[in-house]
């Protein structure tokens, strides 16, 4: 007879199978067995989301966490939807705009179109629904299909979404308009469709963006056909950065556009800079004195168990692998072995820092050090691979329970240039700490320790003020969660700001 880790490999063998081999990530009652599904649910490897429907889980993960329905949530809607309706659904013209901007942010509701819809709102966990609109979809030459869900083509997403989506999502939409490259993508539909008030208020968009080409474009063919149009601005406030014309990447727009929305409102809750430091031999020795502290809050606020103890023993090689085996076996060892090897990295950048130079600069040429000196002693040891210290990620990463979905990695290589571009070219220290921070984890562009290297970059830009270094203590963990996802989700800044100001504030002293 077979023990009971026998029956749940073999259902873990099934599960495998499903996700490997047939390339599911929901599944229904009618894929696994009901022995092998009874027994995953019992075992913390699949979950209920609604009758008869499964997503996969950790089960490490706590009861009421949301990480792994937001990991699976737009799987889930796309197997659902086709289920359901086949190829006869489509999103809502904003929520395509938001995807086709590199937002997938998951949504508080999903309004979906459908010829088969029943009106009905599918309540989903955490808050989360699906609204199944009976409304009519565009031809299927209208219609992209992302990642499997089935969104309004560009062109026609730009048309069709409410004049209230300009003011609601400005980033998204002047994201989505910086991908236009003609008006020939939007005059055949304005002209087939008679809509002068539309065409007007594009114009007036596309010349907020300081694009008068295409925006006299649209105005004059639409004139020449014999419409009345009317141009208006529907951001109802000018375009607050210069874009580059040749800048086409959607992330790096939206960067360009979050840095300077949020500027202004770092400035403004944030302490005054103390200004050039007079001693930089005692900030760097302060900084040394502070390291224990400091790794135990940081690694802690990530989820490693290291007791100061254990960073002492790091710290002054009474660690040794080689000789004492259960050191081999410990990974926040190995966590915090990689923490003082970076933290020596991160000090020598700061004082070349404190020598008057680019503190964007600086960060840019060593962030990549650092992060190979976290992850070098798990690699030595053979619990990462090499591979795991090449550089920015190759695949898609979840950040626990966040409705934030970071960039693919495609996007990751266009947006990190531009946040060192707007680091370097920052003029206030304070604006640098703070959004450096949050559009480091914003990306978050490695596989693993984005939070560990923002806060190092925190504390680079703060020192480049003049500011202490600043610790942000795991008993505010959820406080500092909290304010990044708002921050994330709402793209509201100043809660995270006030935070960090708090703690900066605390710190001075």
């Amino acid at each position: 007879m077979s023990t009971p880790a026998e029956n749940l490999a073999k259902s873990l063998e099934i599960l495998r199978e499903l996700q490997t081999e047939k390339g599911l990530e929901t599944f229904r009652s009618r894929d696994i067995s009901r022995t092998h599904r009874d027994r995953l649910i019992k075992n913390g490897f699949l979950k209920e989301v609604i009758k008869g429907w499964y997503i996969p889980t950790r089960p490490d993960e706590k009861t009421g966490e949301s990480t792994s329905w937001y990991a699976s949530f737009w799987h889930f809607c796309s197997n659902y939807l086709d289920e359901r309706f086949s190829d006869e659904w489509c999103v809502s013209p904003e929520q395509s705009i938001a995807i086709h901007s590199g937002n997938w942010t998951v949504p508080s509701q999903l309004f979906v179109r459908s010829s088969k819809g029943n009106n009905n709102l599918i309540k989903l966990p955490f808050g989360t629904s699906i609204f199944d609109a009976k409304l009519s979809i565009p031809e299927e030459k209208d219609i992209v299909v992302k990642d499997k869900i089935r969104i309004y083509s560009l062109p026609l997403s730009l048309i069709l979404c409410s004049e209230r989506f300009y003011l609601q999502s400005p980033n998204d939409i002047r994201s989505a308009l910086r991908m236009i490259k003609d008006s020939s993508e939007l005059l055949p539909i304005l002209l087939s469709e008679g809509q002068p008030v539309v065409a007007g208020r594009i114009a007036g968009a596309f010349r907020n963006l300081g694009r008068k080409k295409i925006a006299d474009d649209i105005i004059n063919t639409m004139k020449a056909a014999g419409y009345t149009v009317r141009e208006t601005d529907p951001f109802f406030e000018k375009l607050p950065v210069l874009l580059s014309g040749r800048e086409l990447s959607p992330y790096a727009t939206k960067l360009r556009l979050m840095w300077q929305k949020m500027r202004n409102v770092v400035i403004d809750n944030f302490p005054e800079e103390p200004g050039r430091l007079k001693n930089i031999t005692d900030y760097l020795r302060d900084i040394d004195d502070i390291f224990k502290t400091d790794a135990y809050h940081s690694l802690s606020i990530e989820g490693y168990r290291v007791s100061p103890e254990l960073i002492e023993k790091v710290r002054h090689g009474r660690w040794k692998p080689d000789i004492v085996r259960e050191d081999i076996d410990q990974k926040n060892a190995l966590a915090a072995r990689g923490y003082w090897q970076a933290f020596k990295l991160v000090k020598v950048s700061i004082k070349e820092i404190l020598k008057n130079q680019n503190p964007g600069m600086i960060v840019y040429r060593d962030h990549g050090a650092w992060y190979r000196d976290l992850f070098g002693p798990s690699v030595i040891a053979g619990i990462l691979k090499p591979s795991d210290l090449a550089g920015y990620r190759n695949n898609q990463v979840i950040i626990s329970q966040s409705r934030h979905i970071p960039p693919n990695p495609e996007s990751v290589r266009d947006a990190m240039p531009v946040l060192f571009e707007l680091l370097e070219g920052e003029s206030e220290s304070s604006v640098r700490s703070v959004l450096g921070h949050f559009i480091f984890v914003y990306i978050h562009p490695y596989p693993d320790g984005n939070g560990r290297i923002a806060r190092f970059i925190m504390n680079a830009m703060l020192a480049s003020g003049g500011y202490p270094w600043t610790i942000i203590p795991v008993e505010k963990r959820e406080k500092y969660m909290s304010a990044l996802e708002k921050a994330s989700v709402e793209q509201d800044i100043a809660a995270f700001t006030r935070f960090l100001g708090e703690l900066v504030s605390n710190g001075m002293k």
